[in-house]
């Protein structure tokens, strides 16, 4: 005979396998959302605790933490779990997900089943790939140039290329779902001069993703087969071509640059605007800016290859490119200034991650036109000045707009507001650590140190000690918004429908949204920012 202790019991372990089983076959984009938030993160501080060791490492000039094999395993595992599995379907997957069927009026994404694929792609592409972590990792680098990939390295080079090639489907399908949706679901009135510029920019990173993806789905696979088969494909002891390898590699590499970059550039239009109390300056210029990478972004790969044997007359083409496409981006920095000129700035969390993205992007790009030298290039390839433009691009870049728009629409996704004083602490300290991370690397590439080595001379011990204290304190950025945000949500539900006081359809939602998003299709009749009108209406 039971007991009402029991009976008690028993319905709550039903109730919660009913919640669990509702989450994991959930149509609604805002949960899946939530589900890639949570798989994100995990993988964000899988890759940023391979950094720490990295780091530690070279806190002295001789190896004397891990060895030389080991140091290879942890920079390529860093590289691909933040790359593939952090900084490309950040923002797409998490902010995209929830946001773009608000934005555009409607009650979901086109295909809510595919969106609930993409998630499951997405941890059985993980779940390979952290197989390989654990059995003994990976050590070819986040490139796996070949040859070395298809037929020397003796680690797990084959699971973590068939994770990245079930991952890509992840990224196929969620961008297939985004071109539709923003084609055939945006509310009445809702023109394409009337969307948000976040749309915008997950509608190109869409484009990317859909012809990019499969070059580098079919770039693995062939790695694969070569190695598997020993087919001569890349390898020139069996006949292949290890710069074709490069050619395909980068040809999906280099845009993928701007899937994980241009996101953040949405974000960071939609916080500059929204607490600058402005209009955003020369809409329709930043919204063909956005397009404009898009497409450009497909014609500058060879600049990855100036030092790889590839004629020099294509070198000069890729160099004179690389310098055009940084037009549109600096069209976008130039229009956010100017927004922000003479606007009633509001300091508030989000916009300064907006800040600090505006000034780390910038860096990286200009950096970025030293590397398109083609002189220069020659001096600073394989050096630390690549690694600090690099992570100025898509840390200071990718990560400063990811946690700005968490920021920003967290109360939107919750219902609850953070605590703003630890936000803005936690924001200074993540600039902060960032370029005490990131800048002395621009110094030591300079001076010659290599990327990827674990010693290096003694001279260069003093900007390297700097660059581990750095990290140290970037680390704690990141732990502590982690922790204030996870506590936020013991909170009463203290956030209104729009507590920014900000323009756009997803703030005429509830906080939280509910599953259907409108109760009735909102009609559209002015465009995204009219920020003036709700100042001359005193709101």
């Amino acid at each position: 005979m039971k007991t009402v202790n029991e009976d008690a019991l028993q319905k709550n372990y039903i109730t919660a396998a009913y919640g669990i089983r509702s989450w994991l076959l959930t149509r609604d984009h805002k949960r899946i959302a939530l589900l890639y938030l949570i798989s994100i993160t995990l993988f964000f501080f899988v890759g940023g605790f391979f950094a720490v060791l990295m780091r530690l490492e070279l806190m002295t000039p001789q190896g004397d933490l891990v060895s030389a094999e080991t140091y290879n395993r942890l920079f390529t595992m860093h590289g691909i779990a933040m790359i593939f599995f952090f900084l490309v379907p950040s923002i797409p997957a998490v902010l995209g997900n929830f946001l773009l069927p608000m934005m555009l009026g409607a009650r979901d994404l086109a295909f809510p089943r595919l969106n609930l694929l993409s998630w499951y792609l997405y941890m059985v592409g993980g779940a390979y790939t952290l197989y390989a972590m654990v059995t003994g990792g990976i050590d070819t680098g986040w490139t796996f140039y070949t040859p070395y990939s298809t037929g020397y390295s003796t680690t797990n080079v084959v699971p973590v290329v068939v994770g990245i090639f079930i991952l890509g489907f992840s990224s196929i399908l969620t961008g297939l779902n985004f071109i539709v949706t923003t084609h055939k679901m945006r509310a009445p009135g809702l023109t394409w001069f009337r969307l948000p510029l976040f749309v915008w920019s997950q509608y190109a990173t869409s484009v990317i993703i859909l012809l990019a993806t499969p070059v580098l789905a079919i770039t693995l696979a062939l790695l694969g087969v070569e190695r598997i088969f020993q087919v001569g494909i890349f390898d020139p002891a069996l006949g292949g071509d290890p710069i074709l390898f490069q050619h395909m590699f980068w040809f999906y590499s280099h845009p993928a640059v701007y899937i994980m970059v241009l996101p953040s550039m949405g974000v960071v239009s939609e916080l500059v605007t929204c607490f600058a109390r402005r209009r955003i300056f020369g809409y329709k210029f930043m919204a063909a800016a956005v397009m404009a990478i898009a497409v450009l972004g497909f014609l500058v790969w060879g600049h990855h290859m100036f030092v790889s044997g590839q004629s020099v007359y294509a070198g000069m083409a890729f160099s004179a490119l690389s310098f055009f496409v940084a037009i549109p981006s600096a069209v976008k920095v130039f229009n956010w200034t100017a927004t922000l000129h003479k606007g009633r700035i509001e300091f508030r969390t989000p916009v300064l991650y907006a800040f600090g993205f505006i000034g780390l992007f910038t860096i990286g790009g200009l950096t970025g036109l030293f590397l398109a030298t083609l002189a220069v290039n020659v001096h600073l390839t394989d050096t630390y000045f690549v690694v600090a433009h690099f992570h100025y691009i898509m840390v200071g870049g990718a990560v400063m707009g990811y946690l700005g728009g968490i920021h920003y629409w967290w109360p939107k996704m919750t219902g609850r507001m953070y605590h703003e004083g630890w936000a803005k602490f936690s924001a200074l300290i993540l600039f902060v650590g960032f370029n005490l991370t990131f800048f002395p690397q621009f110094i030591l590439g300079y001076l010659g140190m290599p990327r990827r080595y674990y010693i290096y001379p003694e001279e260069f011990q003093v900007l390297n000690v700097l660059s581990t204290a750095g990290a140290s304190i970037l680390g704690l950025g990141y732990i502590i918004p982690m922790i204030y945000l996870l506590w936020s949500l013991r909170k009463p539900r203290t956030a209104g429908p729009n507590p920014w006081n900000a323009t756009g359809l997803e703030w005429l939602t509830p906080s939280p949204p509910p599953t259907h998003n409108f109760d009735k299709t909102p009609i559209v009749t002015e465009g995204p920012y009219a920020y003036e009108e709700k100042s001359a209406n005193g709101e």
